[in-house]
């Protein structure tokens, strides 16, 4: 039992640990890489693309036994995606956790601009490194942890990184075949500031889910209600009943 937990756009893996032990607690294992130029990694973020990103999520599947499922959050969506076009034999399950859900050839960055109701986008200006985005720190704690506790929001504030451009504007290619065999759920956020309810409804509407959970909560979950988001991913870990 693996679940594999893939960040969205400026966090790392550490946005994952308050969630962590309380599924490792239910039995489950877990694993939550640092995508490449996230976090602890010391990818050049020159170099970084979506095929990197999935790349990523496939080496660290190489390690588990048996089939896995992938849990994405916000851009992480766009990745477990990627990831279960090229390798859905390895896959149990897509958990789209607030998170973009592209259909064939869809591009993060278009997306993202569709929301129009998004907080998000107005925060968002060049990074400090060339082909790089950052967010106004500012402000984005009132966007991403609106509802997490203080402490916390500003523990994360200062760990996000610079968010490579390229991922944003790379196509994602999707085949019923594929990625279309891959069961999928999704825990729709219902006072997210950042991808807003009504464009994560127009994504499941677009590319339907066999499970969808509506969940009072911004749009980092797993810092604001840590406890209730692994009960509900804990609940979707199997098929429907």
């Amino acid at each position: 039992m693996t679940m594999l937990l893939v960040h969205g756009a400026w966090h790392g893996a550490w946005c994952w640990n308050g969630l962590t032990p309380l599924l490792e607690a239910a039995g489950v294992r877990v694993v939550a890489p640092d995508l490449p130029g996230h976090g602890a990694d010391a990818t050049p973020r020159n170099e970084v693309t979506m095929d990197a990103y999935a790349d990523r999520v496939i080496d660290a599947m190489a390690d588990v036994d048996g089939p896995v499922t992938l849990v994405g959050h916000s851009m992480g969506g766009m990745v477990i995606s990627a990831v279960a076009e090229r390798a859905p034999e390895r896959i149990a399950r897509l958990v789209y956790v607030c998170a973009f859900l592209p259909r064939d050839g869809e591009v993060l960055g278009q997306l993202g601009a569709e929301d129009t109701g998004s907080d998000l986008n107005p925060i968002i200006g060049a990074g400090p490194e060339p082909g790089t985005l950052s967010v106004d720190p500012a402000r984005a704690t009132g966007v991403f942890y609106q509802d997490c506790a203080s402490a916390g929001a500003e523990a994360a504030i200062a760990q996000l990184t610079p968010q490579p451009i390229a991922p944003l504007q790379a196509p994602v290619a999707l085949s019923a075949e594929r990625f279309g065999r891959c069961p999928r759920d999704y825990v729709l956020c219902t006072n997210d500031a950042a991808v807003t309810p009504a464009m994560q409804r127009t994504l499941i509407e677009r590319s339907p889910c066999e499970r969808v959970v509506e969940f009072a909560s911004g749009h980092s979950p797993f810092m604001a209600r840590p406890d209730a988001l692994a009960d509900v991913l804990l609940n979707l870990y199997g098929p429907p009943a």
